[in-house]
């Protein structure tokens, strides 16, 4: 019998993974996004789908699964076959707020249950009042709702939404006692505000982006800075150590997944993320491109994890 030289065995070897790699994918992949048709993750979700076709070869198809703040979604990609033909794109408040406030509805962790294929992008959390409202600074406002207790609503996408953490997080560093209008989505909280019903909103930065520019709206406090809207300061800024919750959006895929899905998928989402095309296709719905890999987006969940555990606590949201 003709032994191989460990050389010849070593290229053998690589040859095999080569071909088994070669394997996936074989057909379309299913994008799931669990939210509903037409805001911002779902138009970001499809560009980047549209994008990975081309990287992957194959058809890449969105499909949306709206429910329970994205946990609908989520639990059809947990329990889908981990053969990489079905992969999510969703954000952190359907991933880690919703597993801790609703845990029989989200009832998954997002580090065993999933996995992390790559961050895709970011989107500031902005406090806004109206352009004409009494106080005008962050300052201003948090000495307004202490003198007047009660009276400062603050609208936010929904109930456990990052907005309402946001609130949370400014009431317990300030004393504030900013109360947490939930919204049934980021759209009624700005006509509510327009309309006097609220005094602020705490919503993503794209949907507020056209009332910011006709100073419609004014922006006293920000999650991370923005080149556009530079003026609007941070909490860490004004003198805090803690920060406002932003909004971040990547991809996953069941737990389980082999490793030739990963080694196909990840460098070909990045490729898809890192475009120029696709930056500024989402530049307008105030969406920052900003990959991270696979271990680095799993840190940012378990510390976002102790974040929203820790505020849930301390609001008694969770016992």
């Amino acid at each position: 019998m003709t032994r191989l030289s460990p050389l010849c065995a070593v290229l053998l070897a690589a040859a095999a993974l080569s071909v088994h790699a070669e394997d996936y994918p074989k057909g379309a992949v299913t994008l799931v996004i669990p939210l509903a048709p037409g805001d911002a993750t779902d138009t970001s979700a499809r560009a980047i789908a549209d994008e990975l076709s081309r990287e992957l070869k194959v058809a890449i198809v969105p499909v949306n699964r709206p429910g329970a703040g994205g946990a609908l979604g989520t639990e059809t990609v947990v329990k889908a076959k981990p053969d990489g033909n079905t992969i999510i794109l969703t954000n952190n408040a359907s991933l880690v707020f919703r597993s801790i406030l609703d845990p029989k509805t989200a009832s998954y962790n997002p580090l065993t249950d999933l996995t992390a294929l790559g961050l895709a992008m970011r989107s500031p959390s902005i406090l806004a009042v109206r352009g004409d409202a009494p106080y005008k600074t962050f300052a201003e406002l948090v000495d307004y709702a202490k003198k007047n207790p009660g009276s400062v609503r603050v609208g936010t996408a929904g109930a456990g939404s990052v907005g309402e953490f946001c609130v949370y997080t400014i009431n317990s560093l300030t004393g504030a006692g900013l109360v947490s209008v939930p919204f049934t989505g980021a759209s009624p909280g700005v006509t509510a505000l327009l309309g006097g019903h609220v005094e602020g909103v705490v919503l993503a930065l794209g949907t507020m982006t056209g009332h910011l520019r006709s100073g419609t709206l004014r922006g006293i406090v920000i999650s991370s800075k923005y080149p556009e809207f530079s003026d609007i300061p941070t909490l860490q800024d004004l003198g805090y150590n803690e920060r406002l919750f932003g909004i971040w959006v990547a991809f996953f895929a069941p737990a389980g997944v082999p490793e030739e899905v990963t080694r196909a998928l990840v460098p070909a989402l990045e490729r898809a993320i890192k475009s120029p095309a696709i930056a500024a296709k989402l530049k307008p719905l105030g969406m920052v491109m900003d990959y991270s890999p696979p271990e680095r987006l799993r840190a940012e969940i378990r510390e976002e994890h102790r974040r929203v555990s820790e505020i849930a606590a301390k609001s008694g949201l969770i016992k």
